[in-house]
């Protein structure tokens, strides 16, 4: 069922988007930053997540999105490359739900749920990263300099793998923003 409701999303053109260009989409990180909360850092973000019409096709007939945080914690070196310390995906599924006209965000690492009355207001909400325990500051080297970065992308790893392929061919299903890095202070 999911197979045939995703495959007619992506492959029938609605009537409207004949009428007009069909939107692109893009993930953009805005900012980005850690605060150091009782000895763990903890990120505070800003997205902007606007989805493709395929992808807004998709969302509409019933297909869950996945949308991916992925942070790095990378130890800056003088002399020799700079070493990725640790890595963090946090998996968001963005679902729409016709019966009861309710955009649910839920959040696949820690199983937390939100309801949304638009669209609007759930990309809002997933652009909004706030205390979001990164990595504790004892698991780093005393005296290294640290740098992190942050990128979010529409995931489609969930599918199965023949959409996957035509996927990896339609622009509008590689929505990934560009690595944003800050350093991190200690």
């Amino acid at each position: 069922m999911l197979l045939a409701a995703l495959s007619a999303a992506v492959l029938c053109t609605p009537a409207r988007a004949q009428l007009e260009a069909p939107q692109e989409g893009f993930f953009d990180v805005r900012s980005a930053g850690t605060a150091m909360v009782a000895g763990v850092h903890e990120l505070e973000a800003r997205l902007q997540l606007i989805l493709s019409a395929e992808a807004l096709d998709a969302l509409g007939s019933g297909v869950p999105l996945t949308i991916e945080l992925s942070m790095e914690v990378i130890r800056v070196r003088r002399f020799m490359p700079d070493d990725v310390e640790a890595e963090l995906t946090v998996t968001y599924e963005l679902e729409y739900r016709p019966l009861s006209q309710r955009y649910i965000v839920r959040n696949l690492n820690s199983g937390d749920q939100n309801s949304f009355a638009t669209l609007y207001s759930a990309l809002n909400n997933l652009g909004r990263i706030q205390g979001l325990p990164v990595i504790d500051d004892a698991l780093l080297e005393p005296g290294s300099a640290y740098r992190m970065r942050l990128q979010a992308l529409l995931s489609t790893r969930q599918y199965p793998a023949p959409l996957r392929i035509l996927f990896f061919w339609r622009s509008q299903w590689q929505l990934k923003s560009d690595w944003y890095q800050w350093n991190l202070e200690r």
